[in-house]
């Protein structure tokens, strides 16, 4: 498959597919809808205000590669950010300019790859790919272009799926499925391979994160055995022994 039907196909997922979907009632673009999945994100991803100041940023140019609907990108606009998203899907981008309308906020909002962005060299402060190097066609691309849009002693904040996490190991043993791992593109990486990638950048730290917090997408007895055994379970294992299993390979990275 040619790398421009790759990319067609990235792009025709992830209009059919905004992370989370299925968790809101409200009819999509209202104000409740884009409520409900804040509050979804930020209960399951409980980890990321913790780790990611999302007022830290202020009068800062700030890019996020990967936006979706702008969920994470409105928090820092609201932080005083001045914010720039891109994303291959036009259904993201056009719920994403919904989004921040509804907020009052400004953002400059782009349909664009992100293995070859449309910005000048040292344009950016910072740079926030959340989830979205695990789903692109050549992530080493991204990694350049997100060095070469960065200023130098600017950040780069990334995500990437834990090859060896508790969730990797939950769905070898049980019949569920990890996230959009239908999605074309899709990987999961060692935190060793993840930092093999990052070698253009400075005071690289990779921190795991995301463990289990109890499921609202699903109901019946799986969902009570994962809430109510599972989940009790590990969270009282001591958390040095866990620690290296979480499903998310949070990066910090310098220029």
């Amino acid at each position: 498959m040619s790398e421009a039907v790759n990319l067609l196909a990235i792009r025709a997922y992830w209009n059919t597919h905004i992370h989370d979907l299925d968790i809101a009632t409200a009819p999509a673009g209202s104000a409740e809808f884009f409520s409900q999945l804040a509050a979804y994100r930020y209960n399951k991803l409980h980890y990321l205000p913790r780790l990611v100041n999302f007022d830290g940023f202020a009068g800062q140019r700030l890019l996020e590669v990967g936006c979706g609907i702008g969920i994470d990108l409105v928090r820092f606009a609201a932080g005083g950010a001045h914010v720039t998203g891109i994303d291959l899907s036009e259904t993201a981008l056009d719920l994403a300019r919904t989004n921040f309308a509804q907020h009052e906020l400004s953002a400059e909002l782009e349909q664009m790859n992100g293995e070859a962005m449309a910005f000048h060299d040292d344009q950016f402060d910072v740079v926030y790919a959340h989830g979205v190097l695990q789903y692109t066609i050549d992530p080493r691309r991204m990694l350049a272009e997100i060095h070469r849009v960065l200023r130098p002693g600017g950040q780069a904040i990334l995500m990437v799926y834990n090859k060896y996490s508790w969730l990797s190991a939950l769905a070898i043993i049980t019949p569920a499925d990890l996230e959009h791992v239908d999605a074309p593109g899709f990987a999961t990486y060692s935190s060793r391979n993840f930092r093999s990638m990052l070698t253009a950048f400075s005071n690289v730290n990779i921190i795991p994160e995301r463990f289990p917090v109890k499921t609202q997408l699903h109901g019946g007895l799986q969902a009570r055995l994962y809430n109510d055994l599972f989940v009790g379970t590990f969270n009282a294992l001591p958390q040095p022994l866990v620690r290296w299993s979480g499903w998310h390979l949070m990066a910090f990275a310098d220029k």
